[in-house]
């Protein structure tokens, strides 16, 4: 019979799953309000307030990590969570409900995100590939978070139309359910990676494979769980935003500021990351741009990528 330990690990994992989906439930409804309050887009406000806060796991994992100078999992973390955000929570949010897109999507978050993936692709390995003495300087790393403020700025000053309604405007109770929802879904995400890597570890299974599948899932709970809501709910644009500005901000922000606070060397094993990653946006674009819909065959196509990485991971 299981200790008691491991039967407290079980239902901490329940309570994290319920977590999760409730916060998200809470995020996306309060967010819809605020939006329609402040006459923002349901796309801006995914873009931002909500990337920000859904990407807290990958901040914290990253920021620790390069204060302790473990470059290779301060970078990996990032280039890793967003090909998982892409892959899986896209194509899983997708296969349970084909996402609607926009060409305002296409023309400026998605282009902005290949664009910023493939600057910070020339950083690290330049035009001749990986060398030995490649850094990632403080300059890059400033350099890259003034690319995210210049983002964030032109999305809030540029006036733009609301595309989508909310039957309800934000009130107090709004924001407080906001802030709730979203350290609901944070700690979920934390609890989660915790105690179902302890179960794991019960049940026989390897460190590695807890760190390439729960620990990365876990991570980036709180963007599963807000993007399958928000498309459950037909909020499309939070669904998408969460996940594009998501990966814009652990890009330029998140790595950006590891590149502040400690520079680093750059490792050979990143190179073949980061260009996938290249590929899983440019994959996602094209998704984007076919009838302005990405569909359940495409959110397939999309997992089955995530699952071929996973595997070929493993074999290594």
């Amino acid at each position: 019979m299981p200790d008691f330990t491991i039967i407290l690990d079980f239902i901490l994992v329940l309570v994290s799953i319920i977590m999760l989906w409730k916060g998200a439930e809470w995020l996306v409804d309060s967010a819809a309000e605020i939006a329609h309050t402040l006459h923002v887009s349901d796309l801006v406000i995914g873009l931002t307030v909500v990337a920000f806060g859904t990407s807290a796991p990958e901040f914290a994992v990253t920021i620790s990590a390069a204060f302790s100078g473990q470059s290779e999992i301060s970078i990996g973390n990032v280039i890793g969570s967003n090909i998982f955000n892409l892959g899986f929570i896209l194509g899983g949010t997708a296969v349970i409900r084909p996402i609607s897109t926009s060409p305002k999507l296409f023309n400026r978050d998605g282009l902005y995100l290949l664009i910023s993936t493939s600057i910070i692709f020339f950083m690290f390995f330049g035009l001749d590939g990986w060398t030995p003495n490649d850094a990632y300087s403080k300059t890059e790393g400033g350099f890259l978070f003034l690319m995210l403020i210049g983002y964030i700025l032109y999305l809030f000053l540029k006036k733009e139309p609301v595309e989508e309604t909310h039957p309800h405007s934000a009130t107090w109770l709004s924001y407080i359910y906001f802030i709730v929802g979203l350290i609901s879904i944070v700690a979920g995400g934390h609890l989660m990676v915790t105690h179902a890597s302890n179960v794991a570890r019960y049940l026989g299974v390897s460190d590695w494979i807890i760190a390439v599948t729960i620990v990365a899932a876990g991570t980036s709970a709180p963007e599963l769980a807000t993007s399958i809501t928000a498309a459950l709910k037909g909020r499309h644009g939070i669904a998408l935003g969460n996940l594009i500005g998501s990966d814009l901000f652990n890009l330029l922000g998140v790595l950006g500021l590891a590149g502040i606070i400690n520079p680093t060397m750059i490792e050979q094993e990143i190179y073949f990351s980061v260009f996938n990653l290249i590929m899983m946006v440019g994959l996602v674009l094209l998704m984007i741009r076919t009838n302005w819909r990405i569909s359940r065959i495409e959110g397939g196509i999309l997992v089955m990528i995530n699952l071929i990485r996973w595997y070929f991971d493993f074999a290594s």
